[in-house]
């Protein structure tokens, strides 16, 4: 069972990450900015598949979701909207 953050935008799997072994860069939707290899951040993910009648707690389905984020914009995401 994967800790669950709770959020005004839902509940959330997140994930921290030290970069050290990431060899991708990824793109933050927070910020549209690059996350290059090395850098410390989140991955992020539902805690449960929405709009489905799937378990409230299935992981699996809902880690289709999943994106890294940078952790300040993750932190920040809910001044964004």
């Amino acid at each position: 069972m994967q800790p669950i953050e709770q959020a005004g935008d839902g509940d959330w799997v997140v994930r921290p990450l030290t970069g050290a072994a990431s060899d991708k860069t990824y793109r933050c939707p927070g910020c549209d900015q690059e996350i290059r290899p090395g850098v410390p951040h989140v991955v992020a993910w539902p805690a449960y598949a929405r709009a489905s009648d799937l378990e409230p707690w299935d992981t699996e389905s809902s880690a289709d979701w999943r994106r890294h984020w940078h952790t300040a914009c993750w932190r920040n995401r809910d001044r964004r909207r």
